[in-house]
């Protein structure tokens, strides 16, 4: 007990040395004027060591406060955050759950930095063990086309000159076309990274798939494999067929092998077929939205029940539908 008094006396006594020491710094003239002026202080002299703090001028102690906290709470910065970095990579294994979402919030950066320095086409089929490239920074990489310019491209990237050099190590502003360039900070065009992703479509039925996109045998002839450019959704007759993905309705008619059908141009180079409907609610030259109702399962042309035939174009070829599917 008498040990933890003597411990606190001591500790009081530091302080107030330490006080009266700081306070000697910041305004030594007006701390020896009162040494000296004042006719009861010395050694010996008649104040008690709490008068003199007591005196001591607010502004000063409030100036001792503000010094000490700065002090304190002030951490300098080897380099400013928004300095431009020259680009490298670390690399990381995929684990087994990992996804582009976690692993870009995992590594502190977007998805599109993850998904185009790894030239990830369907971010679906990121697998456990596959090694993937991590940037110490945001951007996406572009391949030079010809006649652009270091200048064209960050006005349409919204990027600074400056930075794309020092983050790619140019030394002019001349690039050969067919370069891989990062761009620090831009993004992905968002229907692309909607395409990558697999969300660039929504299901036009709600249903089983009861058939694939690829090589099957034909359901008219056991013996015979065709190749089925499309997906086979299981519905009720007269079930709403929506729209995929908004777009300008570009036919609509009646076909042997797809019944009464429609077909939709999108945005990118995508179409969308919708076959063996009941009823067709909508027209050519219609602009519909996604998820608008477009017309009603059926039976019609070239089918063994009702269901919805549903395929995908791309620049013409037909593409896995459920690649781009919700």
């Amino acid at each position: 007990m008498l040990s933890n008094e003597v411990s606190r006396v001591y500790r009081d006594l530091f302080r107030l040395t330490a006080i009266l020491f700081l306070v000697f710094l910041i305004n030594p003239a007006q701390y020896i004027k009162y040494l000296f002026t004042n006719p009861e202080h010395g050694i010996g002299g008649g104040h008690h060591t709490g008068e003199i703090i007591n005196e001591i001028d607010d502004e000063i102690l409030m100036t001792l406060a503000s010094h000490v906290f700065e002090e304190e709470t002030v951490i300098e910065e080897n380099e400013p955050l928004s300095k431009t970095r020259i680009l490298f990579y670390d690399y990381y294994l995929v684990q087994i759950g990992d996804n582009i979402s976690s692993l870009a919030y995992n590594q502190g950066l977007n998805q599109d930095t993850i998904i185009t320095v790894n030239n990830i086409t369907n971010s679906r089929l990121l697998q456990a063990g596959k090694t993937v490239k991590i940037p110490n920074q945001d951007g996406i990489i572009h391949t030079v086309r010809n006649n652009e310019t270091l200048s064209s491209l960050a006005e349409r990237y919204k990027a600074d000159p400056e930075a794309i050099k020092t983050a790619n190590e140019l030394f002019s502003d001349y690039i050969a076309a067919g370069t891989n360039l990062f761009i620090p900070g831009a993004k992905l065009d968002w229907q692309k990274l909607q395409e990558i992703n697999g969300d660039l479509f929504i299901w036009p039925v709600n249903g089983a798939l009861t058939s694939y996109y690829g090589w099957r045998r034909s359901p008219f002839n056991r013996n015979v494999r065709q190749f089925h450019n499309g997906i086979d959704i299981r519905g009720s007759t007269g079930t709403p067929v929506r729209a995929a993905m908004a777009g300008r309705v570009s036919a609509v008619g009646f076909d042997r092998i797809f019944g009464n059908y429609i077909i939709i141009n999108h945005h990118s180079g995508y179409r969308t077929l919708y076959g063996h409907l009941s009823v067709i609610r909508t027209r050519t030259g219609a602009y519909v939205a996604q998820g608008e109702r477009i017309g009603d399962v059926g039976n019609t042309g070239q089918s063994t029940g009702p269901h919805l035939h549903f395929t995908v174009f791309k620049n013409g070829a037909t593409v896995n539908p459920r690649a781009l599917m919700r």
